[in-house]
């Protein structure tokens, strides 16, 4: 029960120029049997103190730190299985996935895209989940997978205690496994199990100087050992990548390790094929908007809209805040904005009104013999007159003859913040695209690399056509309240244009 005295550590500080780390210099030199410049003192490499050269050392050393913290490794990054996304359908809640791998050994895993929630999540130690055989599937050739941890030899566990458990106060242990649970907007969608860190497998552009390298990233995982609703139902059966704003996410996580600058974009071709590029920023020019906080904080990708306008013919009072998001099917508008844009479309619509079973949107019309009739176009306009052009926002539905109707592909909520389903200053960025394999360095030439997704594929006339399922997707601390879709079943989508996020 005495008294111990309290241990304390000490370190000496030395200046990079001073007398002692010269003759510390010196020294060195002269036991690995290096000539030492300048002579026995070494004067010939050491500058006087406050010298020209003193400070001249100083400006570029302190220049060089600066270009090494502020200038990431590679210009951007993709997921070594391709930067391609896959859309697949019904079977799979109308999202978009891609193929990524993580672990060591590396598991391959089909993970939907989500731009409105953080977490990198897959299924792990089941104790609830999706069916993960391919015979389940109609749309699949080869069996998902489940994650273990134990297996990984690159696997760690997340205590409670670490800056990114958002449940470690509830912790009665701060050392024990970071436990997590999501809950998402589609009703009962959910997803919970601990939290480890591991590797994801990417690899760098071709037109970076380490192209031919692969690069094993730490990110943060999600062991989803229990999914519930639509989560057990076709959607995100074997994961989720969340693309959103938290230190947690995925594109977060890259760039604050230095990998990339903290954005992504995003690229949906006319035959709805995509990629996803980590730390792209796009074209010098192209169109941007910033992102605006949600009361008072950036959680979310929401961009403010000035102006709706339907053809020709722009709305009154139509001005309202949207949030940016790939993980919905639907675009949703605020009651107020939707009226008026329903109306003045269905002015300007040449085609009979109709009803379809089984679609849940208002304003459906039924297609003439001569197929689908011009469509007015719907433009989105921000400040600083940038504006985005929907050229064709419907969803074409068709029978064994062809197309036999089409539907507005907008919803009504009753809200005041909609959904469009990019980040480095904090802006989204919007451009023409072929969607080719990589993105191009930023030039002035105009021709983007990438692109947003397309909408006209929600069904072929060769298959059965289902109305997209509403995805899951995490609300944010105070309730969204319009969303537009960022998806290929949003009408949004039907330009190929490239989107960047840029934080």
């Amino acid at each position: 029960g005495g008294f111990v005295e309290p241990i304390v550590y000490s370190a000496r500080v030395v200046h990079r120029f001073s007398d002692e780390a010269r003759a510390h210099r010196v020294f060195r030199d002269l036991k690995n049997g290096a000539q030492v410049a300048g002579g026995g003192g070494g004067l010939g490499f050491w500058p006087e103190r406050r010298s020209f050269e003193f400070y001249r050392r100083l400006l570029s050393s302190d220049v060089q730190r600066q270009t090494l913290k502020l200038n990431p490794q590679f210009q951007f990054l993709y997921p070594s299985e391709g930067s391609a996304t896959i859309p697949l359908g019904n079977d799979f809640g109308w999202l978009h996935y891609m193929w990524i791998d993580i672990a060591t050994p590396k598991a391959s895993f089909l993970v939907a895209l989500d731009a409105g929630s953080d977490l990198f999540w897959v299924p792990c130690d089941c104790v609830q989940c999706a069916p993960l055989s391919s015979s389940y599937y109609s749309s699949l050739d080869k069996d998902l997978n489940e994650y273990s941890p134990s297996t990984s030899s690159t696997s760690k566990s997340l205590s409670c205690s670490h800056h990114l458990c958002e449940l470690g106060l509830s912790c009665p242990n701060p050392k024990q496994q970071c436990p997590y649970t999501i809950n998402y907007y589609s009703d009962d969608t959910s997803t919970s199990g601990f939290l480890v860190e591991d590797v994801l497998h990417l690899v760098p552009g071709h037109h970076s100087d380490a192209s031919n390298k692969s690069v094993k990233a730490p990110v943060i995982i999600g062991c989803g050992s229990k999914q519930t609703g639509g989560y057990l139902n076709g959607v995100a059966p074997d994961g989720l990548l969340g693309l959103g704003l938290g230190e947690i996410s995925v594109p977060s996580f890259l760039a604050k390790a230095g990998y990339i600058k903290n954005s992504f974009s995003l690229c949906f071709n006319e035959d709805d094929s995509g990629r996803l590029f980590f730390g792209d920023q796009g074209i010098a020019e192209q169109q941007t908007t910033p992102f605006l906080p949600l009361d008072g904080k950036n959680l979310t990708y929401i961009v403010g809209v000035d102006e709706c306008c339907v053809g020709s013919s722009c709305l009154d009072k139509t001005s309202f805040k949207i949030l940016v998001d790939s993980g919905t099917s639907f675009t949703f508008l605020p009651d107020q904005v939707y009226g008026k844009v329903v109306d003045e479309f269905d002015r300007q619509v040449n085609a009979s009104k109709s009803m379809f079973q089984g679609y849940p949107w208002q304003y459906c019309y039924k297609s003439s013999s001569h197929g689908v009739p011009k469509i007015p176009s719907l433009t989105l306009k921000f400040g600083a007159s940038n504006t985005f052009v929907v050229s064709n926002p419907v969803f074409v539905i068709y029978g064994t003859q062809g197309a036999v109707g089409f539907c507005l592909a907008i919803q009504p909520t009753d809200g005041d913040v909609g959904t469009i389903g990019r980040k480095e200053n904090f802006k989204l960025g919007w451009s023409r695209s072929n969607c080719q394999e990589e993105p191009l360095n930023p030039s002035a030439n105009g021709n983007s690399p990438n692109s947003l997704p397309t909408t006209e594929q929600q069904s072929s006339p060769n298959g059965h056509a289902v109305a997209p399922a509403v995805a899951g997707r995490t609300p944010s601390k105070s309730s969204a309240k319009c969303r537009l879709s960022f998806l290929a079943n949003s009408f949004l989508l039907l330009l190929t244009v490239h989107i960047s996020f840029i934080n």
